[in-house]
């Protein structure tokens, strides 16, 4: 488990230094101080040793994203047209505020980009009246949708604090009124939308291809991520025995993404 140091005096060098440890994150400190996120295979001692320190102060660190994002904190990332930022920054056009929460969608792991950057490409064709996000998180695909045009959304999620924080990035973003949330998976709503995107694993995006399929509407399209890569044609596979035809596959950093379009 990666944990945090900081050193409150630290040279010129020290990040560079962290960085040659295998530093997941370095941030400078106010007063000269350093802190940074360490692989637990980096012995703390060997972190002061190589700042030429006595001690460093150690404490757990924060991971995002179910703990495969470790940061020191809430950060800016783009993606596309979409800036998302820490709910601290100001609120400005075309920017997503998200809170810093334990759900799922910072923005920053690979299988949310790829969803986004489906998404947005999507987008280029007659905009879809709607966006169905099965296992919303903190609602970051389906807000990012609603920034980029669509005019309304419904996020899905078994995870009674998931739908809590994405009610508040709503909130934040002024697009409460714009996007409905369902406490359940994509059997507890009926009806059908012309965009579905679901960004769960493999084994549940197999698991639910028969009721997922359901939910895309005449010609519509599919986004699945977070699939492993080396399990993609598995995933695959599962849809288009069910009448999905694939477009197109995007893989970064181990991971998999999909659009799919319905052949009904």
């Amino acid at each position: 488990m990666p944990y945090r140091v900081e050193v409150t005096r630290a040279g010129d060098a020290a990040l560079d230094r962290l960085v040659e440890l295998g530093a997941l994150d370095v941030d400078h400190l106010p007063g000269g101080g350093i802190a940074a996120v360490m692989p637990d295979g980096v012995a703390p001692e060997h972190v002061a040793r190589a700042l030429g320190v006595d001690d460093v102060s150690v404490s757990p660190a924060v991971g995002r994203d179910a703990e495969s994002v470790w940061i020191l904190g809430p950060r800016s990332t783009r993606i596309g047209r979409v800036r998302i930022v820490p709910a601290r920054d100001a609120a400005t056009p075309g920017v997503l505020r998200l809170t810093d929460s334990a759900a799922f969608g910072t923005g920053l792991h690979p299988t949310t980009a790829m969803c986004l950057e489906m998404i947005e490409e999507i987008l280029q064709l007659p905009t879809p009246g709607a966006l169905l996000d099965v296992g919303t998180g903190s609602g970051v695909l389906a807000l990012a949708g609603l920034l980029l045009g669509v005019p309304r959304a419904l996020g899905l999620d078994i995870d009674a604090e998931a739908l809590r924080a994405a009610r508040e990035n709503a909130r934040l973003n002024a697009l409460d009124r714009r996007l409905q949330l369902v406490r359940g998976g994509p059997d507890a709503v009926a009806g059908t939308w012309s965009l579905v995107v679901a960004n769960l694993l493999a084994a549940p995006l197999v698991e639910l291809a028969p009721v997922l399929v359901r939910r895309v509407g005449h010609h519509g399209r599919l986004v699945l991520s977070g699939i492993s890569s080396s399990v993609e044609s598995d995933v695959d596979r599962a849809y288009q025995r069910l009448g999905m035809h694939h477009v197109r596959a995007q893989s970064r950093a181990g991971w998999s993404a999909l659009v799919l379009q319905a052949s009904w």
